[in-house]
């Protein structure tokens, strides 16, 4: 690692901290005096003067900090190492042929993905389709056990009159032979 380290830093290193460079000074612009005079009326301008040097070096300061701590995390992160190893991981994949190309790799995701959620939405309809088929096949049980109830139901009063006009057949038996006697 500490080979990495002492090589010269490559493009992705060099373009992080332009950027970070570029991003602070934007960020913490040096403000002219004119501006200053302007952003401070009421104030001397030999006071206006001693604030503008104040600001400027507090300005430079801050930026010498942030670039300082910026350079201090980068090296304890091994930010250095860790793009160039990137940049060499990069530069091996676009010249090995038999890598994937990236928008083949998405779309085959797409399409598997694709073909997963069809035959998921497939599965899922074959058992609508056989729920839809038991509760028809429950539907048509429930009203043959009640048409069945019905008949046993007009079968237990059959039997009940049965029953009923026999015994009234025995007594009127009983009484008119106890009648002719």
């Amino acid at each position: 690692m500490e080979i990495a380290s002492q090589c010269p830093p490559g493009s992705r290193q060099l373009n992080l901290k332009k950027s970070f460079k570029l991003s602070i000074r934007s960020l913490l612009t040096r403000c002219s005096k004119e501006d200053f005079s302007k952003a401070f009326p009421r104030f001397t301008n030999v006071e206006q003067e001693g604030f503008h040097r104040l600001f400027i070096r507090v300005i430079t300061s801050l930026h010498e900090n942030i670039e300082d701590e910026f350079e201090s995390s980068c090296a304890e992160t091994q930010v250095g190492t860790i793009l160039d190893t990137v940049e060499q991981y990069v530069e091996e994949q676009s010249l090995d042929p038999l890598f994937f190309d990236k928008s083949s790799y998405v779309g085959d995701v797409e399409r598997n993905l694709s073909t997963a959620k069809n035959n998921e939405i497939k599965y899922l309809m074959g058992m609508l389709e056989k729920a839809e088929e038991q509760k028809r096949i429950i539907s048509t049980r429930l009203e043959q056990l009640k048409k069945e109830m019905q008949d046993f139901s007009d079968a237990a009063d059959a039997v009940e009159k049965l029953k009923t006009g026999m015994l009234n057949y025995g007594t009127c038996n009983i009484a008119g032979s106890m009648i002719h006697n």
